[in-house]
């Protein structure tokens, strides 16, 4: 009964990491069917985060919910534009895996700034507009997550990097939260993002070949 009783109470949780294995899972094979389960997903994560405090990553989840549209959108022009290039030929590499690319240099250093403008805001709407415990961590994860989810749609191979620290952090966020089931799930996270930084170096360095030739 008591099992019952907890499984009742966290099934959002559970839930929404199932969608979140099926996300990175899709996200490690470079598919644009990602986006999908990444409108999903955090469309369902507003409601989880919000009744456990979390307002900062509940306004980050309906940020998510938007930008998964536009991620969709701009992955889908470079597919398009990929198939005119080889005119109207399909590849038979994997569609979304075409344009995966190195941060340009040049974009550090506005993204960097953009990033401690977007911590400094979202802390103090934290402070002063919510009764958020931690309002510093969370502006941090959310700041970095909007940097690493605007990589994710340019296809950057740095992005990986970005959702190792994240996660991480993400991790032990939901762990002091009581978001067991979400936790472990970014827990996973960060194997898996290492993991997925290999393969898109590898997808990066096959496309280069087939360019060369």
């Amino acid at each position: 009964m008591e099992l019952t009783q907890w499984l009742s109470g966290h099934w959002l949780d559970f839930f929404t990491t199932l969608l979140g294995l099926l996300y990175i899972l899709l996200e490690y094979k470079a598919s644009i069917w990602l986006w999908l389960v990444g409108v999903i997903m955090p469309a369902l994560d507003i409601i989880l985060y919000w009744s456990h405090g979390l307002f900062g990553d509940a306004g980050m989840a309906t940020y998510y919910t938007i930008a998964a549209i536009y991620g969709y959108a701009v992955w889908k022009i470079k597919e398009i534009k990929s198939k005119n290039a080889q005119g109207g030929i399909e590849d038979t590499k994997p569609k979304a895996s075409n344009s995966i690319s190195h941060f340009p240099k040049r974009l550090i250093l506005p993204t960097a700034i953009c990033f401690l403008a977007a911590w400094g805001i979202t802390y103090w709407i934290l402070v002063n507009y919510t009764n958020s415990s931690i309002p510093a961590t969370d502006a941090f994860t959310n700041a970095l997550s909007f940097v690493a989810l605007w990589a994710l749609a340019k296809k950057y191979v740095e992005q990986w990097m970005l959702w190792i620290v994240v996660d991480a952090v993400s991790c032990y966020l939901y762990i002091t939260k009581g978001i067991p089931f979400k936790a472990a799930l970014y827990g996973l996270y960060v194997v898996i993002a290492i993991m997925g930084y290999r393969k898109w170096i590898q997808l990066m360095n096959e496309e280069k070949l087939v360019k060369n030739h």
